[in-house]
């Protein structure tokens, strides 16, 4: 499956959370169909909604979905605050749909400006952690731990530095987390932090040597020593979208262009997951449409095809 916010442009009053399936039958992807309607949301939480966008999805170890958006009263997006919703009945393409359980309660300052973009990292006990960030001035990335229930465990700030968005996780062990962010300052460099008691405490390490224009980013561990990343490879541009690949998530080599364009092109805001022996990818294409590919890596794994 496949989610993400659709309307006739970002922030707008129609935009609703929508989702495709893609059928092994049939090999392709079924309509796009709303799973997330604001006001129906609205309703069901008690208060009004502005705005929807970015959804994160989560299946946990029973096969629920779970849904985190954000979303937005009065305000903009520092204003926004991330709903929790749950599948309520069947998965089938054409009958998936949410309801809305919470606002996540984050924060005593009116709970607001906390957002999601990046995928949840599973964890052993069939829990899961959630990356998001802060924007209200300052901009720093956060993780929520779920237990396998799908409750609030515990919350954590990942970074110190007050110019961060958009953490991806990836796991190199039981104990031991990197996270890479998004820079929203102005060294254009992708900024990682890691920690070694399980998200109990975390310590900024120094920058990728990858640049980043201000770009999101999306991560995957495959093994303790592989690791995937999907990024904008230019640091003045979105026009290309690279996957590169590591063994200890601070050393990176370039595997593919994923997409590339004009300068003044887009191909941004990439999301990968690993199924039937493939990698998948989806990403926006010059914030129109939703592209996708299939990555088949070759036998030595260094390199491969998409389609």
């Amino acid at each position: 499956m496949a989610f993400w916010f659709a309307g006739s442009r970002e922030s707008g009053a129609d935009v609703q959370i929508v989702s495709s399936q893609f059928l092994r039958k049939t090999r392709a992807w079924t309509a796009a169909e709303v799973v997330v309607n604001r006001w129906q949301s609205a309703e069901q939480l008690g208060h009004g909604l502005r705005r929807l966008g970015n959804p994160v999805a989560w299946l946990n170890r029973h096969g629920d979905i779970h849904l985190y958006v954000v979303a937005t009263g009065l305000g903009g997006w520092a204003a926004s605050r991330i709903l929790h919703l749950k599948q309520a009945g069947s998965s089938l393409a054409g009958q998936l749909r949410f309801e809305a359980i919470r606002v996540l309660p984050l924060s005593w300052f009116w709970n607001i400006s906390h957002l999601v973009r990046t995928a949840p990292m599973p964890l052993a006990d069939g829990g899961m952690l959630l990356p998001l960030y802060f924007e209200l001035g300052a901009k720093y990335p956060m993780a929520v731990r779920f237990d396998a229930t799908g409750q609030m465990v515990g919350l954590s700030r990942i970074s110190q530095r007050r110019d961060l968005l958009q953490p991806a996780l990836i796991a190199r062990s039981s104990q031991e987390w990197l996270a890479l962010m998004r820079d929203g300052g102005s060294s254009h460099a992708i900024k990682a932090a890691h920690t070694t008691d399980a998200g109990a405490s975390w310590t900024d390490l120094k920058d990728l040597d990858l640049p980043n224009p201000d770009a999101a980013i999306a991560a995957l561990a495959l093994s303790q020593n592989q690791f995937l990343l999907a990024h904008n490879a230019r640091g003045d541009s979105r026009s290309m979208l690279s996957l590169s690949t590591s063994s200890d998530g601070q050393h990176w080599s370039t595997l593919d262009t994923l997409n590339q364009g004009t300068p003044g092109g887009e191909y941004s805001y990439p999301a990968l997951v690993w199924a039937d022996g493939k990698l998948w990818m989806s990403y926006t294409d010059q914030r129109r449409q939703i592209a996708w590919q299939r990555y088949a890596p070759s036998s030595s794994g260094s390199s491969g095809g998409s389609q």
